[in-house]
């Protein structure tokens, strides 16, 4: 039998929950007749602390499932010890029995009144004491198994909320590019369509296509035909400076960009940007006209209006990019 405040004990998960008494009384006469009572007891824990003043600590590194408090100790009132269990976090529901040496109803109705759940004249009998510790315990150990229950649910629901946004990012993820698919694409256009047609802004999109993809397929193979592609959504993302830009692999070889709140002028001058920095790297493409891996780009812009549809905007971005393979490639036009 020692002093529980001298025992390192282990964090609350570390231990399941059992029945964990705490004795706070300052004589070691009733500690020894407490513990006799619980010692032949194999489901139940007994720690005592004598010094009032390091109760509340020992209550909080040893979490009991019941406390059994003295009123009456030297320089401390039990009132007040009790009051302190409440307004902690970690002891609020803790179960705590008043043991006290009178049979007196105004202790009785104001240890109540302060936070306990219980009340008994010491020394109680031990069959009684043994009930009401173990009624008091299976409480409280109810709700902490409720608790983990619930906390373990948020915790799960949490992880799976987490674990749809991430499948949803990866759904509209290109695999070999890593930038916008298909899906996105679709899903962008139609979302800053309506949203134009409220603030009345323009939306500006460019098609792009890599010029002689299949020769250089057919020349280089697959494996280098995809590290290109791979390349080329690199050359296209990095041009992009504002959040809502978003660049997309349209299919195959072409990949689509999209600008909301951006006018025709704005959107010519990024996708010869684009068009720069990949004929910049000067890819090796013998196949090619320009001996280079290069795209042609064609560009589009409109105010959404209840006369157009978004489909009318990529109809003439893709007739811009027909335009420009048409005059030789490696080239920008607008529709």
């Amino acid at each position: 039998m020692s002093e529980v405040v001298s025992i390192d004990f282990p964090q609350q998960d570390s231990f399941r929950h059992r029945v964990r008494v705490l004795l706070v009384d300052d004589q070691l006469i009733i500690v020894e007749a407490i513990r006799r009572m619980l010692v032949a007891e194999a489901d139940i824990e007994f720690h005592f602390v004598t010094d009032a003043a390091r109760a509340h600590a020992a209550a909080a590194v040893l979490r009991p499932t019941v406390i059994l408090q003295d009123l009456v100790m030297p320089g401390t009132d039990g009132f007040d010890l009790i009051r302190q269990y409440r307004v902690d976090a970690a002891l609020r529901s803790v179960p705590v029995i008043v043991l006290s040496a009178k049979e007196d109803p105004k202790l009785k109705a104001h240890s109540f009144a302060v936070g306990a759940n219980d009340y008994l004249v010491k020394l109680p009998d031990a069959l009684e004491l043994l009930a009401r510790i173990r009624y008091h315990s299976a409480a409280h150990i109810s709700r902490l198994e409720r608790d983990e229950a619930f906390r373990f649910l948020r915790e799960s629901q949490q992880k799976l909320a987490d674990a749809n946004v991430q499948l949803q990012k990866l759904a509209a993820l290109d695999g070999l590019t890593g930038i916008g698919n298909r899906r996105a694409f679709d899903d962008i256009v139609q979302r800053e369509w309506q949203r134009g047609q409220r603030t009345q802004k323009p939306l500006s999109m460019l098609l792009c296509d890599v010029d002689r993809f299949k020769l250089y397929n057919d020349e280089f193979g697959h494996q280098a035909g995809d590290l290109c592609l791979k390349k080329v959504a690199a050359v296209l993302t990095e041009q992009l400076k504002r959040p809502a830009d978003l660049a997309a692999r349209y299919g195959g070889e072409e990949f689509a960009i999209v600008l909301p709140e951006t006018d025709l002028e704005g959107a010519m001058k990024l996708a010869e940007a684009c068009r720069a920095r990949l004929a910049g790297l000067a890819l090796e493409h013998p196949c090619s006209e320009a001996g280079m891996v290069t795209i042609s780009v064609g560009v589009a812009s409109l105010v959404p209006a209840p006369e157009h549809r978004a489909e009318d905007l990529i109809a003439s971005a893709d007739k811009a990019l027909y335009a420009a393979k048409a005059e030789g490639r490696n080239r920008v036009r607008q529709g």
